[in-house]
């Protein structure tokens, strides 16, 4: 793949050294692990359906948390920290005026507390300190969505920086009463950090860096938990007809960088920043900031085919350690609006 000349996801990305932890000496690291999962991206497919109710009810989640070992890339593993398996956490759709009815469920084959922390919740901790669950154990909580946006959620126990960049985090969506617009599509990514003590690229297994978390310097930064998850040349889920229209949510873990999350080749039709769908939309906006521990949702249309890369902007994230999503168009060419001219 190629992003505007850069070579994406080969040689030269192993090469350049852009930090005072990368220009120390290469640590040797053990093999890598066999891993519990074949996949640990979510798929960006996995959304309920929009909300067709016009009155409130009571919305049944189950979370499990699991720690699981799966590649980062070929040849590169790591123990993620996960909701039900998956990097970001299972997309959860409820309506202004439901009750979230929470299971949470530790794994007893767990090393670690967990718990969850939903924006969306008015409550101590956003739900946390109700569902603090240690290995083996499972707590319930019931709480009412009473204003409308994408929310993120997250583990958020003492380490809750930790927690985050190996993987749990998730967004909840509060549909406001009217319910959202008609689109063709709807796509769901989620980008965070991971820290390790590996190189980017270097195969074997990751453990987790403690000191690079700190001076706020991943070794990948990454879409789905995966590097080049979501891409014709690993899990090509996101495609498309031209004259379709698509409608991204995109949540930002972190647990520290924002995103300067831009669409290669088109604009975001309609942005509403920060998730806040109880406000107007941003229109035709190239590239939109979003926060850690906050989302947006946007919107874009294809009038011309061809693979149209979703990036942070923040460029070297996406050349050097694996911030990239492609969505797919499929149609017939219209050169009125694009015309390559031998």
């Amino acid at each position: 793949m190629a992003l505007a000349g850069c070579t994406i996801g080969n040689s030269p990305s192993n090469d350049i050294r852009t930090s005072p932890l990368q220009l120390q000496t290469e640590v040797e690291l053990e093999p890598a692990k066999p891993v519990d999962v074949e996949r640990i991206a979510a798929d960006p497919r996995d959304i309920p359906a929009p909300i067709s109710r016009t009155t409130p009810t009571t919305v049944e989640v189950e979370l499990e948390t699991l720690e699981l070992v799966a590649e980062v890339e070929s040849g590169v593993t790591f123990t993620y920290m996960t909701f039900n398996g998956q990097v970001p956490g299972p997309f959860i759709r409820t309506r202004v005026g439901d009750t979230v009815d929470l299971t949470i469920r530790n794994h007893e084959n767990n090393s670690m507390v967990h718990n969850v922390d939903f924006h969306a919740c008015r409550g101590p901790g956003g739900g946390a300190e109700a569902t603090t669950v240690a290995p083996g154990e499972e707590k319930r909580l019931r709480f009412k969505v009473t204003y409308p946006g994408a929310f993120i959620y997250h583990c958020a126990v003492a380490n809750v920086d930790y927690h985050i960049s190996a993987g749990m985090f998730g967004i909840i969506l509060v549909e406001p009463e009217e319910g959202l617009p008609p689109v063709d599509h709807e796509f769901y990514l989620g980008q965070h950090e991971l820290y390790t003590n590996g190189k980017t690229g270097q195969k074997g297994h990751h453990e987790f860096d403690f000191v690079r978390m700190a001076m706020e310097d991943p070794t990948y930064v990454l879409m789905n938990g995966e590097k080049y998850a979501i891409t014709p040349n690993k899990y090509a889920e996101m495609n498309v007809k031209t004259g379709e229209t698509v409608r991204i949510f995109y949540g930002v873990g972190g647990p520290n960088l924002f995103s300067s999350f831009h669409p290669i080749g088109s604009v975001w039709d309609e942005v509403w920043e920060q998730g806040a769908l109880a406000s107007e939309p941003m229109r035709y906006v190239q590239t939109t900031p979003v926060l850690p521990g906050s989302s947006c949702v946007a919107t874009m249309s294809f009038p011309v085919p061809g693979d149209f890369k979703l990036v942070d902007h923040a460029l070297s994230r996406v050349a050097r350690k694996g911030a990239l999503a492609i969505v797919t168009a499929e149609g017939p060419a219209n050169a009125d609006i694009f015309e390559p001219i031998e």
